[in-house]
């Protein structure tokens, strides 16, 4: 066991001081030099922005050509040249900028706590429409994620045809390829953000920081897919024999058997051609038929009977009658006829009265 106070912590924010010409004032001994070819859609903006790389590489002391003719950039060490890794961290910025990712974000790659990588993703999967399915699939809708997979790893990620070429801290570049090389094994890139995510959550405890995170990440299980769809036609297995088929009867064996073979020549032909009139006559019994077929009148549908009406409700003529002679008596807002009699009887007592 080991006492936690003896090792060795390094703080936070701690960053390893840059390397300076003090730390090797004699300089470089031999002259060492990368090439890389580029492709021909990338000729226009390698022109344009040339002048920004050389500049940028100029305060590294590291000379940079570009060949138009030839289609390859270069880049050598001077004799100013101090810091060794300059070179390599040059080699990968031409690297990069070959393979589509911007000047912008390919000139972080002479930072000292910047690295890339490109991941070759082109013959990890056979098919064609297999391959453009996964890469599509890393990028995601309208490209959220690799936003969220750049957002979580602190890395640029560019995706160009059959690579990957990401850009950033070496903690984050393990994630990314990490990532991209499941997906190419059809693993989704949901899972991988997820862990990711939860990770980012943990790493924000500083209780957590020493403690293992198996029992806080996810565990995803693989689903068993549906049983395959068994075909229409099934072509019934014959049964395993180690003795070969029969030999098939010959010509010879044939007329045997059929009593042929011992006919004369004459009588042979005879028996061929009374073979070929029969055939002859059945084609064209057939072709007959094929053409009378259009003669024959279709079958008519029966013609459906009218329902005769039922009988049951018989209507009431003379009920209908006394309905309409009630109206006609019953004006709209009249008296009935009683009350007019006596009315009238009142009336007529007032005028004898007066």
């Amino acid at each position: 066991t080991v006492d936690e106070s003896e090792l060795l912590t390094v703080p936070d924010g701690w960053k390893e001081p840059p390397f300076t010409r003090e730390d090797n004032p004699k300089g470089l001994l031999e002259e060492s030099s990368f090439a890389t070819l580029f492709p021909k859609y990338r000729e226009a903006y390698l022109k344009e922005c040339w002048p920004l790389v050389q500049k940028a590489l100029g305060d590294h002391y590291v000379n940079a050509t570009l060949d138009l003719i030839e289609g390859s950039m270069t880049v050598t060490t001077t004799k100013k040249t101090f810091d060794p890794y300059a070179i390599i961290r040059a080699r990968d910025l031409i690297k990069l900028l070959a393979r589509s990712v911007p000047f912008e974000q390919a000139v972080r790659i002479l930072q000292d706590d910047v690295a890339c990588d490109i991941i070759k993703i082109g013959s990890l999967v056979r098919k064609k429409e297999t391959f453009i399915k996964r890469r599509g699939r890393l990028l995601g809708p309208k490209g959220s994620t690799l936003k969220a997979l750049e957002l979580l790893t602190n890395c640029y990620i560019m995706v160009q045809g059959n690579t990957v070429s990401a850009l950033g801290p070496f903690s984050g570049l393990k994630e990314v390829r990490k990532v991209v090389l499941d997906t190419m094994k059809n693993i989704h890139p949901i899972y991988n953000i997820k862990t990711l995510m939860i990770k980012r959550e943990l790493s924000k405890d500083p209780e957590l920081r020493s403690q293992s995170w198996e029992r806080f990440l996810p565990k995803f299980k693989r689903k068993n897919l549906k049983k395959r769809k068994e075909p229409k036609k099934k072509k019934a297995k014959k049964e395993y024999t180690p003795f070969p088929p029969p030999q098939p009867d010959s010509q010879v064996d044939k007329e045997l058997a059929s009593g042929e073979y011992f006919l004369k020549e004459r009588q042979r032909k005879r028996k061929r051609m009374e073979e070929i009139k029969a055939k002859q006559a059945d084609a064209v019994k057939k072709r007959q038929e094929e053409r009378n077929k259009a003669f024959i009148p279709p079958k008519e549908k029966p013609a459906v009977k009218t329902k005769k009406a039922s009988t049951e409700k018989k209507i009431d003529i003379e009920a209908i009658k006394e309905k309409v002679k009630n109206a006609k008596k019953k004006k709209l807002g009249a008296l009935p006829v009683e009350e007019v009699k006596l009315k009238m009887a009142a009336d007529e007592k007032k005028k004898k009265k007066k």
